[in-house]
């Protein structure tokens, strides 16, 4: 079924940043005397708020100060703006869904800062949202609530029914469903398994995405 609007996750969705973020907290880690990879970190903590991440990582043992949660944004801003690719592949689904007259938004755990840096690198891109972007922190209740979610639902003037959610971590895809939502999962680097598991359907290539949404 063709959906009436797509609601995307903005990092690893949108913006190819997750290597990125992982990167500088695997600095981190190490530094605090806690070395881990990026599958580990992924399979902990992506989808997550640096809030969430400085929280589980204390209740490991990391000792993190209490004022780590801003300097780390501080760091990752800084490390994005010197440059953020793109995903492949999303130029391309944007164009579909204009030609399909099919409008978007974009809900996102992170601060707005981080999607003004990020987004901000390609000129036009935030523009073809139409001002419907949008930060679960803002509105003070991160993903997997699914306030973010129903709030652009909204703001679109769509039912919740009538909305596919594009996600690659599993606290969003939980917070598409808790909206009401179909939700795909986008899984380029591995089979997507548990994102299959809590009810979404799976791709792992952004240019297969239209021919999913019958589009």
């Amino acid at each position: 079924m063709t959906p009436k609007a797509v609601i995307f996750d903005c990092d690893g969705v949108v913006m190819d940043s997750e290597g990125i973020s992982f990167d500088l907290l695997a600095e981190q880690l190490a530094q605090y005397g806690h070395p881990m990879g990026h599958d580990q970190m992924r399979a902990l903590f992506l989808g997550g708020t640096m809030r969430s991440f400085w929280a589980a990582a204390r209740g490991m043992g990391v000792a993190l100060p209490e004022d780590w949660v801003q300097a780390q944004y501080d760091r990752m801003y800084a490390r994005l703006a010197a440059g953020t690719p793109l995903m492949p592949g999303i130029l391309g689904v944007l164009d579909t869904l204009d030609a399909a007259g099919i409008p978007y938004a974009m809900g996102s755990n992170g601060p707005p800062r981080k999607m003004e840096i990020t987004l901000g690198q390609y000129p036009g891109l935030a523009e073809r949202f139409r001002g419907h972007i949008y930060s679960a922190q803002a509105l003070g209740a991160p993903k997997p609530a699914p306030d973010v979610y129903l709030h652009a639902a909204a703001a679109l003037g769509v039912p919740a029914a009538g909305c596919v959610v594009v996600e690659d971590s599993l606290s969003g895809l939980l917070a598409g469903i808790a909206a009401g939502m179909r939700c795909y999962g986008f899984s380029p680097d591995s089979d997507g398994a548990a994102l299959a598991a809590a009810g979404a359907v799976v791709f792992h290539r952004m240019a297969d995405l239209p021919g999913l949404l019958g589009l």
